[in-house]
């Protein structure tokens, strides 16, 4: 099985007009194809490699949690990625026990394709290092992701 999954689809929306989606953490919960995002912690925006954005989230396991995510690249109406850690990363003993939940990324890429922008999302967890987190994977579908990028297109117009 493989540790990744990615959905590319064209759509009829401008590079930069979904890149500045991309990066306007206070936005995701209006593409969210999976339904688990609920909002953003503070009014954060993204504008290079390190930065970092807090996402209120809920799953049926879980409830309640939260994920910071880390900005992993980052070039300008081309490709956008993060990196998700549980927040606090040892702030779900009661659930978790002791699993350490981080290791995966989200990558945004962005190609011109004729009036509209060829959009491929990777979901990969190839670096997830904990066996038992690693055993969550994946919690997204393609056709979840497929819907995210759909939405994506919708918002950015």
């Amino acid at each position: 099985m493989s540790d990744q999954i990615t959905v590319t689809r064209t759509v009829d929306a401008k590079p930069d007009q979904i890149f500045a989606l991309l990066a306007t953490p206070t936005r995701h919960h209006e593409f969210d194809g999976a339904g688990m995002l609920q909002g953003v912690e503070g009014n954060a925006t993204v504008s290079g490699v390190g930065d970092q954005f807090v996402m209120n989230m809920r799953n049926d396991a879980l409830g309640d949690y939260q994920m910071l995510n880390t900005v992993t690249t980052f070039e300008q109406d081309r490709e956008i990625a993060w990196a998700p850690q549980l927040h606090p990363l040892d702030g779900y003993t009661d659930k978790l026990g002791d699993v350490q939940g981080k290791g995966h990324t989200w990558t945004w890429k962005l190609e011109r394709s004729g009036n509209g922008t060829e959009v491929t999302q990777v979901y990969d967890w190839s670096g997830v290092e904990d066996e038992q987190f690693r055993g969550f994977f994946p919690l997204v579908t393609e056709d979840q992701m497929a819907q995210t990028i759909d939405k994506v297109a919708d918002a950015a117009t």
